[in-house]
């Protein structure tokens, strides 16, 4: 389990320039949500990668089906999230993200004021 960086996007200094990290298919991403969170993923890589964010709740003692993105292999990009925190966060107010495959493949996670 990880906890990656929240980088916050603001106005001053003329934005942010986000900084990336590589990802690792073997971890779980624990990242503090509050519902105005979202992953920038890249893939340089050979092979789509899905991007699994776990649905830890229930809805009528069913449970719900985690969300899933695929990220293109090669020239992939995508913006993922903003996350509801009634729908996505465990106990403990985090998402939990992981990915499928990881070769070239960076990211980042960003937060809206």
């Amino acid at each position: 389990m990880s906890t990656p960086t929240i980088q916050v996007i603001t106005r001053a200094s003329s934005g942010l320039t986000p900084s990336y990290a590589a990802g690792s298919a073997t971890d779980t991403y624990l990242i503090p949500n509050n519902g105005r969170v979202f992953l920038h993923v890249k893939k340089t890589g050979a092979g789509d990668c899905t991007v699994t964010v776990v649905t830890p709740g229930t809805t009528d003692t069913l449970a719900l089906a985690d969300y899933t993105a695929t990220v293109l292999a090669a020239v992939g990009d995508k913006m993922i999230g903003p996350f509801s925190p009634l729908v996505y966060n465990n106990n403990a107010g985090q998402i939990a993200v992981t990915f499928s495959e990881v070769t070239g493949l960076t990211f980042a996670v960003l937060r809206l004021p």
